[in-house]
């Protein structure tokens, strides 16, 4: 899939950087790949936000989370050396993206290799989710579970929100990354940072995190998945809370599962016909077994 294909180069380049530029030459050596350029700029720093008073476009929007991606990556490891594996959850992933809130952008999914059960999203559509927390899960109405509920942060923009309510992103329109300034510069890498505090690190806001289970139940139903699977995945985090509440895992950067669960329970109820929804148990242990 091209999409993972991009997504792992970027991290190849990444991990050797002072190579990074002549790969650049060697596989785009005209400079027509608009993606490879686009990293590349942000492999300089090159980032610039330009303030116009207007709405965050989409095309800034996933900027950022390139820029967010590649910390991400630094922290939670590489992906998962599997193409099988990584295919079968974009696949999956997308299936569930179609009956989002928000169904008209492209969505990315990455199995990164850590021992940490978490999984987070980055603004824009690049979605990771841990080795680690797939080894837990007994079907793939969990993995489609976590999938949908990373999937709903993104369609609501959550991550964006938590900036503009601190005020750190006011006005700002478009981005561009080419020939911009030092301060312009510093300025982007300075909202990168925070976001990074507040994806990592610090975690959303609890209610950001309840309406992002809610609308994942929802899109489980809608795609045919029995929407009790997040709960099931909630309630093994929850298993394991007291011996694994390490930094960046989960429990550092997301509310008290107690609360999340029960909330999750009353919002299933509505849904008396789940039972029958798809579990597609051996499929999933069939990749499981890939990690």
């Amino acid at each position: 899939m091209k999409n993972i294909k991009y997504i792992i180069f970027i991290v190849l380049i990444l991990s050797i950087k002072a190579f990074a530029f002549d790969l650049f030459d060697i596989i785009d050596p005209e400079g027509k790949s608009e993606k490879l350029q686009r990293a590349k700029n942000i492999l300089k720093g090159a980032g610039d936000i330009i303030s116009s008073g207007s709405e965050l476009d989409y095309k800034t929007e996933f900027q950022m989370g390139e820029s967010l991606a590649l910390e991400g990556f630094k922290r939670y490891g590489m992906p998962v050396k599997s193409d099988k594996i990584q295919n079968y959850v974009n696949i999956l992933g997308n299936a569930l993206s179609r009956n989002s809130t928000r169904p008209g952008i492209d969505y990315y999914f990455v199995v990164v290799d850590s021992d940490l059960y978490n999984a987070f999203s980055c603004p824009g559509g690049i979605i990771f989710i841990s080795s680690a927390l797939i080894k837990i899960m007994n079907n793939e109405s969990e993995l489609a579970g976590v999938l949908a509920h990373e999937i709903a942060h993104v369609s609501c923009k959550h991550a964006l929100q938590s900036l503009k309510r601190s005020k750190l992103i006011e006005g700002v329109g478009t981005i561009a990354t080419a020939n911009s300034n030092e301060e312009k510069r510093q300025k982007y890498m300075n909202r990168i940072g925070n976001l990074q505090k507040i994806l990592f690190d610090k975690g959303l806001d609890k209610n950001m995190e309840y309406e992002a289970d809610l609308n994942a139940i929802k899109t489980l139903y809608k795609t045919g998945y029995d929407p009790e699977g997040l709960v099931n995945v909630l309630n093994k985090l929850q298993n394991k809370q007291n011996s694994n509440n390490k930094p960046g895992s989960w429990f550092s950067t997301h509310p008290p599962l107690k609360y999340r669960i029960n909330r999750c329970y009353d919002e299933i109820i509505k849904y008396p016909d789940r039972s029958e929804m798809a579990k597609n148990k051996s499929r999933f242990i069939k990749y499981k077994k890939l990690l």
